[in-house]
């Protein structure tokens, strides 16, 4: 017989519901929730603040001005990949509860969450955080009496809309 073991349901009780924009949870500017639902058992998992293209305007220009103004842009590469790596022994030290809420998220095993999504999303951080200082420019050959180089340095805001089956991993 196999039994297969079932996520804590009230790990999700901890966590914050609103929006995470310019370092604050904040309520969406509508004031909207919904609901989000566990697939596998179509019970509420939590309300959580519906944001939209107000939000997300609000959200771009704080990860913008962030960008700008913090010292992640200018830092030493080497302190980046400590930032990195420190994220991702964060996320271990918080699997199990991490692996949950994936799980009673997107309605899959328990077991796949605890020893494929959690790890992967930790290598994942690892792996770049080992490269943070490793990327380097390159001198390129051209035509003439000049010096071409390329220079690898943070760009800016990116945005990216998350699959419903691997959403850490993406995130990652």
């Amino acid at each position: 017989m196999a039994t297969t073991s079932m996520p804590n349901t009230q790990t999700h009780k901890a966590f914050p519901t609103k929006l995470l924009i310019g370092g604050r949870w904040v309520e969406s500017l509508s004031g909207k929730r919904f609901q989000t639902i566990n697939p596998a058992t179509e019970d509420v998992i939590a309300e959580v603040a519906e944001g939209d293209v107000a939000d997300i305007d609000l959200a771009v220009k704080a990860a913008r001005k962030a960008f700008e103004t913090c010292p992640w842009r200018t830092m030493d590469a080497r302190d980046r990949g400590r930032l990195i790596y420190r994220l991702a022994d964060l996320i271990e030290s918080h699997s199990d509860e991490l692996a949950e809420l994936e799980t009673l998220d997107n309605g899959k095993p328990i077991g796949e969450s605890r020893k494929a999504d959690l790890p992967l999303v930790i290598d994942c951080f690892r792996y770049y955080a080992g490269w943070a200082d490793k990327l380097t420019g390159q001198t390129l050959p051209i035509r003439g009496d000049h010096f071409c180089y390329t220079v690898r340095e943070p760009m800016g805001v990116a945005g990216q809309i998350i699959p419903w089956n691997f959403p850490m991993l993406m995130v990652a």
